[in-house]
């Protein structure tokens, strides 16, 4: 059953849902008032990044209440947290969202233990700015043969937009004509400030870049880079990015610490568990083509990913890479069997891990 009020893999083609997206009113406190650069042009559905987005999210079979949870977000202009077991497409739902409203490329910032804001944010490669005045300084006219260590040049300088490019957080931010899709990918790998450090930026919908705004009297508009291409450059002024449209986080967890309720208060969360029998036949029909219904091999396949799956935790591509040799032809001798299961179908935790 599709819902009149469903956006993402609601009725209608893409444009007309991205239209309905894109014009339906944000809660008054999600309303957000960036203008966008007339000359920066963000990746539509072309390309190979946009090839990525499209064959990692077109073949997604979400249930119901994925349905329910994806599109409350979107209404509300709220980040979805998504937490599950490893493998059971909490990072694949970012690029199916995208891919059904065509949305353009996913953008990804993989987190870590050493992940902070600001890498998320922009990047800004102080050390090879301070190198290149340093080499001008050598062969300035009357220059020292051993000159001293250049001092760190004047923010105001004109080079200054060769060493910053927006990270994938701040290339979302930036204001656009449609939302773009955000996959922060493994939240709960971060450090424990990273949570709260976002949710100011979450609920102002933009940022300021210090480096810019020092020089703003002197170069109130400066073109930098952008995750999606460090050549294409967008405008920024003032120092500050904005967003017009919220885009569509998408932050995944793994369930390897708790965060904080303040952070809580401002996701829509969704928990993924396992597929069962029914999602998995679906699934392997939209990934291979292959309905297991009518294949006794295949259905005695899925069969033993489920028995395995109670002794330790499987993914689901696994059970896609088994039916994929199959389709190949390898491991096809009666004898091969048990040696094919431990092999492709081996447990990401549990006693056997």
């Amino acid at each position: 059953m599709v819902k009149d009020w469903w956006l993402y893999q609601g009725a209608g083609e893409a444009a007309e849902r991205r239209a309905r997206l894109e014009a339906g009113p944000p809660p008054p406190w999600r309303d957000f008032t960036g203008a966008p650069d007339p000359g920066y042009l963000p990746p539509g559905c072309e390309g190979p990044a946009w090839e990525r987005t499209w064959r990692r999210g077109g073949g997604y079979v979400p249930d119901e209440l994925e349905k329910d949870v994806v599109n409350t977000a979107l209404h509300l202009r709220r980040p979805l947290l998504i937490t599950g077991k490893p493998g059971v497409g909490k990072s694949t739902l970012a690029s199916s969202i995208a891919s059904d409203l065509g949305l353009g490329p996913v953008l990804h910032w993989p987190v870590t233990s050493r992940t902070v804001l600001r890498d998320g944010l922009y990047l800004y490669d102080a050390i090879g700015r301070l190198q290149e005045a340093g080499l001008e300084q050598m062969r300035a006219p009357g220059a020292e043969p051993h000159p001293a260590p250049a001092p760190v040049p004047a923010e105001g300088g004109p080079s200054i937009a060769r060493y910053l490019r927006l990270g994938p957080l701040g290339t979302a931010l930036l204001p656009q004509d449609r939302p773009r899709v955000l996959l922060v990918d493994e939240i709960d790998k971060s450090d424990i400030d990273l949570p709260g450090d976002l949710l100011t930026v979450f609920e102002d919908g933009g940022f300021v870049i210090p480096e810019l705004a020092r020089i703003a009297k002197e170069a109130p508009t400066v073109a930098i880079g952008t995750d999606d291409d460090t050549e294409e450059a967008v405008r920024i002024t003032q120092g500050r990015v904005q967003c017009r449209y919220f885009p569509i986080v998408v932050l995944t967890s793994n369930g390897e610490r708790d965060f904080p309720p303040a952070f809580l208060r401002r996701c829509v969360r969704l928990h993924l568990d396992p597929p069962g029998p029914d999602k998995l036949a679906r699934i392997v029909r939209g990934r291979l083509g292959v309905d297991i219904e009518n294949s006794d091999e295949y259905r005695d396949l899925v069969q033993s990913f489920l028995e395995r799956a109670e002794d330790g935790d499987l993914a689901t591509d696994q059970l896609l890479n088994a039916i994929q040799l199959r389709l190949a032809g390898a491991w096809s001798a009666p004898g091969d069997r048990d040696r094919f299961l431990a092999t492709v179908m081996h447990h990401l935790t549990g006693p056997s891990a």
